[in-house]
This record gives structure tokens, sequence and C-alpha cells, in this order.
């Protein structure tokens, strides 16, 4: 095999060929399940968007690399399903950009850990996990209260992710701050409007328990307790 091996390589043309040759192949074992997609792909003509709020909460998971510690994947493995849910679909993240399904736990994954915990467990969790997993080597993220969030450019994120491919509208768009103030302030003028919007099934609260401003923790409590809700998909029919 070897003789043949150092043969190629002593004919540039030979070993040019054979390269593509075993290029093609690769490539094509990437391609060709791509055109069996639709067949694949599961649909959800009722999947929910992310509101201005649960976008910009995603924002700031990625930015302090959460991601890097949590998949949001659950495998078809029964062990997984047992201990995490109904395993992930593709449809769920159609509208994910980045998506974040990823691949290492150094923490449990969070693709269903939407309602699982009160907004106060995540909210403490968050200021300083030990205070509610004595064990956790997770790191403190208490400035996210103290933080109030950036809403002036929602709509220059919103309005980024429909350019690829999000049916962000442009009533959604003009709206952004408002909406995104309006989900972390129970009362305001603009919730039905909201609600309107992006559906009944929005929660409104104050998720970090501080009606006074909306914060990062605000924003990124919100994020967390919508994954795994946006798509009715893994829920059994009939229910």
């Amino acid at each position: 095999m070897f003789k043949t091996h150092y043969r190629i390589e002593r004919k540039s043309i030979t070993l040019a060929i054979a390269i593509i040759v075993v290029a093609s192949i690769g490539g094509l074992m990437e391609i060709a399940p791509l055109f069996t997609i639709d067949e694949t792909v599961e649909h959800d003509p009722n999947m929910r968007l992310y509101t201005p709020l649960e976008l910009a909460g995603r924002n700031i998971y990625i930015r302090e690399g959460c991601y890097a510690c949590h998949s949001q994947m659950i495998r078809t493995l029964q062990d997984e399903v047992d201990r995490y849910g109904p395993y992930s679909l593709a449809v769920e993240s159609k509208y994910d950009h980045p998506m974040l399904w990823g691949s290492k736990r150094t923490g449990p994954d969070l693709a269903r850990v939407g309602g699982k915990y009160s907004d106060q467990w995540h909210t403490a969790h968050l200021n300083n996990p030990r205070d509610v997993v004595p064990q956790s080597i997770m790191p403190r993220y208490d400035w996210l209260s103290q933080t109030e969030l950036r809403t002036q450019d929602l709509g220059d994120h919103l309005r980024a992710q429909r350019t690829v491919g999000v049916p962000y509208t442009d009533a959604m768009i003009a709206n952004a701050r408002a909406d995104a103030i309006a989900q972390a302030s129970p009362g305001d003028a603009d919730e039905e409007a909201l609600a309107n919007r992006y559906g009944k099934a929005t929660q409104i609260r104050t998720f970090d328990g501080d009606p006074r401003t909306v914060s990062e923790m605000d924003a990124i409590v919100a994020y967390l307790q919508v994954l795994g809700k946006l798509s009715d998909a893994t829920q059994p029919k009939g229910k």
C-alpha cells in the first residue's frame, strides 16, 4: 500500500487527481443529505419568535460564554431523555443564529430549562450559584442585576435577525425597545401591544424581582425561561 502511495506522490498530476477524488467523496457525504432536508426537518407553523427582551438575553448568554459549559441539545439516548426531557429537534433551532446546540457539558443541558425553576431561583443562581447549588463551579454573574439593559438598539438586532430569515415584522422592529421594557414591567401601557405582536404565551413579569429598571438579569432570565417552549413539536399529538 505504501509503495502505491509513494508512486502517486512522485507524480504531481496523479496526486492532484487523487486529492480531488477524495475531497469530492467527503464533500458529497456532507452535501447529499441536504437534498432531503425538507423530509428530515420537522415543521412547526406555530413556532414562536424570541421577543426583544429574550433575544437580548440570548445575546448576553453568548457574550458571557455560557454556551461553552452548557449545551442545548438533548440526544436521543434514553438516559438523556430521562434526565432532561424530550430529545431536541432541528425545528426548535430554526430561529437561532447562531445555534447553540453544543457538545460540552461542564454544567447541565439547558434545552428544556424553561419553566423548570422559578425566576427567583435563576436570579439567585446567577448572582451566586453556590447559594442554590453548593457544589457548583459556575462563576458568579451578580453584575447582571446592577447593569441596566441597553434597549435603544434592539430594533437593529431584530433587523439583523430578519436578514438571515427570522420573520420579524416592521412593527416588531419599530417597537423593539418598548416591547422589551413592557415585558419586564407588568402593567406597562405597551403590554397589550407586546402580547398582540408575539402571542398570548408571552411571559410578562419582573424577572429579576426589581421593578425599578430593566436589567440584564431580566433579559437573561427571560431567555432561560423560554428554552424548550418556543415550539410544540416535541409535545405528544393531541396535547
